[in-house]
């Protein structure tokens, strides 16, 4: 890649887990009472032929990754995990309070945190409190997080007997220098044990999460992670981009100092070079960041144009109704969005009086619905079109002509009515986007509040 377009375009940018994004929501618009009216009507329109989405938000990690930027509790008090599992069975049952009908369940996903702190039992209950109240689809997609240093063969196995088929360890990098960088030690051997596992057990999607531009990361360790990560041959692979932005995450990225992360064309190496191995071992680019053999159902999902990205990330099949449960879970009807209280003591207070405890959301307006439409379709096929009256809208020209640059760049090619990502442009799909977003031109932040695109 051309060093002059890292340097035109790594600017910092939203990554497009929805539309708009949170830092432009309309929190004064919303209510918790105009969020259960959209899921209401989502539900009623969408329940009976595609289902429902479940992302459930189990928060508590033993130790800090300095990486991380999730939302998570650090503590080694396993006390805790009763009365969580109890207050998300609570969410639960507020939810199927409103729903008029039986809730068919196409996809749960168990996010974290760590999913794997918990005992077996208490995922149990968890699962098992959840389906008692719902019917599962027959071609549902249950998968989970394991943190490779606590996930047992129980857990595997119980959650397998539950109906889980797809599950995700986060990786990062093998290096000993980045490892302890980062506070998350981890040898190969623990990733290679869990890995066997679960294709013993019978999973049939088995994912590694990779991540470059770590502190301290050169391309030597890329090639050892990625040679390593082939000789466990997983069915998928996200190849993330870290998102260094301490002056947001606090002293959770302190850790190490900034001189020490790969910057800019030096990140951008480690990225290419990571790339071209995956292709080269059979892994074939899906969206942004996310690799899979064609056999695994998300190369399907992409090649069908079935793809779809939400809260959760990238998915092999879209619902438009996608319910976070737990503390600082996001919750997406399609019409609106809605978080949940970040805390674990405010969620667990407006549990206890009888509240669907979401503390702030954004109810989309018809342009916003637009938008959102462009941007997941060159997010997740890197392609988008107007060529339907509803997928208009009147600042098209202003877009359009803020991509001139980029298709004079090569980025992309634009037809009468479509825009096409090419082979080059798709590492600036982020940049691409950011011209449909509305909203971040009309108002642009005072203070930066996303990670560099590139």
């Amino acid at each position: 890649m051309a060093i002059s377009l890292v340097q035109k375009y790594n600017v910092p940018g939203p990554r497009y887990t929805s539309y708009p994004t949170v830092p432009y929501w309309e929190e004064e618009k919303f209510s918790a009472e105009k969020w259960k009216n959209t899921l209401l009507k989502s539900f009623q329109e969408s329940n009976a032929t595609e289902g429902i989405s479940l992302y459930i938000h189990l928060p508590f990690c033993e130790s800090l990754c300095t990486f991380c930027g999730c939302h998570k509790r650090i503590t080694k008090r396993h006390e805790v995990e009763e009365p969580y599992i109890t207050a998300v069975l609570k969410e639960w049952d507020l939810y199927c309070e409103l729903f008029t009908e039986t809730p068919i369940i196409k996809e749960i996903h168990l996010g974290g945190g760590t999913p794997t702190f918990f005992s077996t039992e208490n995922l149990s209950r968890l699962i098992n409190g959840i389906l008692a109240k719902a019917k599962v689809a027959p071609d549902r997609e249950f998968s989970f997080e394991g943190h490779p240093n606590n996930t047992t063969r129980e857990h595997l196995q119980t959650l397998y007997d539950l109906g889980f088929r797809r599950v995700s360890y986060g990786v990062q990098d093998y290096s000993d220098t980045v490892q302890k960088a980062i506070h998350r030690i981890q040898p190969f051997q623990n990733v290679a044990k869990v890995t066997l596992w679960a294709k013993e057990i019978g999973y049939t999607s088995i994912s590694h999460d990779l991540v470059f531009g770590l502190p301290f990361q050169g391309i030597e360790n890329i090639v050892d992670t990625i040679e390593k990560t082939k000789s466990l041959s997983p069915d998928r692979l996200a190849f993330y981009s870290y998102a260094h932005v301490p002056w947001i995450k606090g002293n959770g990225q302190r850790g190490f100092k900034d001189e020490d992360v790969p910057r800019d064309e030096e990140k951008r190496k480690l990225y290419e070079i990571g790339k071209q191995l995956l292709a080269k071992k059979g892994y074939h680019e899906i969206g942004m960041d996310h690799f899979a053999k064609k056999t695994d159902g998300m190369f399907q999902a992409f090649q069908a144009g079935k793809l779809h990205r939400n809260f959760m990330g990238y998915t092999a099949s879209k619902t438009q109704v996608m319910i976070g449960l737990g503390a600082s879970s996001i919750s997406d009807s399609w019409y609106s969005f809605a978080q949940n209280e970040k805390t674990i003591e405010d969620y667990y207070d407006r549990l206890d009086n009888n509240e669907i405890p979401v503390c702030k959301g954004h109810i989309l307006t018809k342009e916003d619905l637009i938008i959102r439409q462009h941007i997941l379709n060159l997010m997740c096929q890197f392609t988008t079109s107007w060529d339907a009256d509803h997928l208009y809208f009147k600042e098209l020209p202003e877009v359009l002509a803020q991509l001139e640059e980029m298709e004079q760049d090569g980025l992309l090619i634009r037809q009468h009515n479509a825009i096409t990502v090419t082979e080059k442009g798709k590492p600036f799909v982020r940049n691409i986007c950011m011209a449909f977003d509305l909203r971040l031109k009309r108002k642009a932040p005072q203070t930066q509040l996303f990670s560099m695109t590139v």
